[in-house]
């Protein structure tokens, strides 16, 4: 196959897992328990077909232009869409393809089951590192930090304000109340860091 690094690409990203479909003989890469992406295998294991889940129009318009992607082999033939392993697809054109399969799939979740299967806070938060609390999606945003009774301002913006699972979906981010909201005892620096270390976990970095 000629994207050799699909692998170890899908398996870097936040919460993925994967198995073999034994009946359809399919590697399977799944966010929660649902695939978004797939290597179809022939009988002799040989991959014969990537498959991704897009949004219906994208997809239409990708098979006119790449004579290498096709309605979804042995799937919805509307939302899936199948990519030669060996083809002339670019490599780049195929990781951003991943990448919107497992933001599509991930986004068909409820907000706080999304930030449930990350094991992410709104802002990006890995709780089983920090440990202070049960984490805002447990609390409702009424985190340890937070002001006594109220979510903290980050949650209240994202979730109670904007209506989204997590500040990655914000094109403001990082805006001016996650600079508002820090730990005083951090330096500048270790505060800049951490939110460029959330940043990164917020798009699945």
């Amino acid at each position: 196959m000629r994207y050799d690094w699909m692998d170890e690409y899908l398996l870097s990203k936040r919460a993925v897992t994967k198995d073999l479909q034994p009946e359809w003989n399919w590697i399977r890469y799944k966010i929660g328990d649902r695939m978004f992406a797939a290597i179809l295998l022939d009988d002799s294991d040989v991959p014969v077909y990537i498959n991704v889940k897009l949004d219906p129009v994208e997809g239409s318009m990708l098979r006119e232009q790449y004579a290498d992607i096709i309605p979804g082999y042995y799937s919805d033939k509307r939302c899936w869409n199948s990519i030669s392993p060996d083809g002339e697809v670019p490599d780049a054109l195929v990781k951003s393809l991943l990448d919107r399969s497992y933001q599509l799939v991930l986004a068909g979740f409820p907000k706080k089951k999304q930030r449930e299967i990350l094991g992410l806070t709104v802002c990006g938060m890995d709780c089983a590192i920090c440990g202070l609390c049960q984490g805002c999606n447990a609390l409702n945003g009424k985190v340890f930090h937070a002001p006594a009774g109220k979510p903290c301002p980050i949650y209240a913006c994202c979730v109670n304000r904007h209506h989204l699972a997590t500040c990655g979906q914000c094109a403001e981010m990082p805006c001016p109340t996650w600079k508002a909201v820090r730990d005083p005892e951090l330096t500048d620096k270790a505060f800049e860091e951490s939110i460029e270390s959330r940043m990164r976990r917020l798009k699945g970095k």
